[in-house]
């Protein structure tokens, strides 16, 4: 079933200004000036600016007399639409094979097959968003059934995320306004005059009449709304990109001719990837069907690669998921995610041993949608939660170490669970402590080791300490505990005590 993601990003022209010019105060009211002939108005507002009353579409004097000292840039849509394309090939690297442009403020990926690469459709969301708000960018983002209905329910709704449900289109859109539907304003006003507010009302209202009136604009979107017409995504591609395709008069749909074709076009990449000088990570194959709907299958790799027999074996492993419908009638290979790849010597077996390389088993295991791979590193931090890193499976040894003067648990909590505790402060470890609600008698401890804040990462770790103790209950476990706070001083911490690890 297909299943589009649409992200709303209400404020891009303010923050596009914002990156820009680091210079603009954080708190200064900011609004972008439209102008035709003489008339001025606001475009865009930003957050600050929508506090205090101001909003698209108000002309640009009466902001002016509202709001003293208004921060105000002409209106750049060539430089927004860039920036809106620079977002959406970033996220046609991370999220789905399918991502296109929705100007003026939004994109549109279609995420079937792809979300269970995130976790699901909700953490995906999440994700999403949490990184557009790390770049400065607020951001709202809908999954639903279609096209229009999750267009029109990130724009209209509140909340920053939404699923929703497969087949429950209709229940989530029928109260939308009209001017959801992307209709002309012409049509908008007309709908309006005739009493028409709500997509539901509309939707009930029989349809000749309304063709007759306005044209079929009205229906189309209807039926694009609720799923009953398709509505294409065209993906966004770029001329860095490493593309090849091929075309068929007739359309096929049996599996052995379509990976006859598919083993065609990997190897015109491979060639045109070895002319530049790359190697792959990630391929997309996008399935363009006589029904004008399109399916994509995406194939990565843990090193950038350009063997022929490999990436034409992990593609075909995932044939059996491609529908062909009525029929195939193009077939398109991109390389969307390369990098250097220089020619090497293959070592000689009878020489030396070759290197182990997990990396094929990597790119299987991935491939057939397992959550993302990755092994643990050091980081050079006292601080415990700060001192493992994810990396990918085969990346290289940084060097690092974990601390080997105090022993570590072997099973550190994602985040410190809160136990109660009866100790004698500042330096006697616990008589007993109470987690999960399970009281526990301690029979051996030892420490404190004392861990500073990094002062260097956030001021409120000036002062901050953590006595740690490894503490053994009386039927053997053994668990390291700690106290926020040097027992004495307030300011070095709660005084309250936490679970952080295991032992075995």
């Amino acid at each position: 079933m297909v299943r589009v993601v649409s992200v709303f990003l209400p404020t891009l022209p303010t923050d596009r200004i914002r990156r820009a010019d680091p210079s603009i105060p954080a708190e200064a009211p900011l609004v972008v000036i439209s102008r035709s002939g003489s008339k001025r108005w606001l475009s865009a507002v930003d957050t600050n600016a929508a506090k205090l009353g101001l909003s698209p579409g108000m002309p640009a004097a009466k902001a002016q007399a509202l709001v003293q000292g208004l921060t105000m840039v002409d209106a750049d849509p060539s430089a927004d639409l860039a920036a809106l394309e620079r977002i959406t090939l970033w996220a046609l690297t991370q999220y789905s094979p399918v991502v296109a442009i929705d100007p003026p403020d939004g994109i549109v990926l279609d995420t079937e097959g792809a979300d269970h690469l995130q976790g699901g459709e909700g953490p995906m969301l999440s994700g999403l968003i949490n990184r557009f708000r790390a770049k400065g960018l607020p951001a709202r983002a809908v999954v639903a059934d279609s096209w229009g209905a999750a267009h029109a329910l990130a724009r209209s709704l509140g909340e920053e995320t939404r699923v929703v449900a497969p087949g429950q289109t209709r229940e989530a859109v029928v109260g939308l306004p009209i001017s959801s539907l992307r209709l002309d304003a012409e049509v908008l006003t007309g709908l309006r005059t005739l009493g028409f507010r709500t997509v539901g009302e509309l939707s009930a209202a029989p349809r000749a009449p309304l063709n007759l009136r306005f044209g079929p604009q009205i229906t189309r979107r209807l039926d694009q709304m609720f799923g009953r017409t398709a509505e294409p995504i065209d993906p966004i591609r770029s001329p860095a990109f490493v593309e090849v395709d091929r075309s068929f008069a007739e359309p096929i749909g049996t599996p052995e001719t379509i990976a006859k074709y598919v083993s065609q076009l990997v190897c015109r990449l491979c060639y045109g990837l070895q002319a530049r000088g790359l190697g792959v990570r990630r391929t997309d194959l996008i399935i363009h069907r006589v029904d004008n709907t399109i399916q994509a299958l995406r194939a990565g790799t843990a090193k950038p690669v350009r063997d022929i027999a490999w990436l034409t074996k992990l593609l075909h492993d995932r044939i059996e998921r491609i529908d062909p419908g009525f029929g195939i009638e193009k077939l398109s290979l991109a390389a969307t995610m390369v990098e250097p790849l220089a020619d090497k010597q293959i070592a000689s077996t009878l020489v030396e041993d070759p290197a182990a390389d997990i990396g094929a088993f990597v790119d299987i295991i991935g491939n057939r949608g397992a959550f993302r791979i990755y092994r643990l590193a050091p980081v050079a931090s006292d601080v415990p939660e700060r001192s493992v890193q994810r990396v990918s499976p085969v990346a290289t040894a940084l060097g690092q170490t974990w601390p080997l003067i105090w022993p570590r648990p072997v099973r550190l909590m994602d985040r410190p669970e809160m136990i109660e505790v009866m100790a004698l402060l500042p330096d006697h470890p616990p008589a007993w402590f109470t987690w999960r609600g399970k009281r526990r008698r301690v029979k051996q401890a030892d420490g404190p080791e004392r861990i500073f804040g990094e002062w260097w990462q956030r001021s409120c770790e000036w002062v901050a300490v953590r006595d740690y103790f490894t503490v053994e209950d009386e039927a053997g476990e053994r668990y390291w505990i700690y106290r926020a706070g040097d027992g004495v001083d307030p300011d070095t911490g709660s005084h309250r005590w936490f679970l952080h690890g295991t032992f075995a």
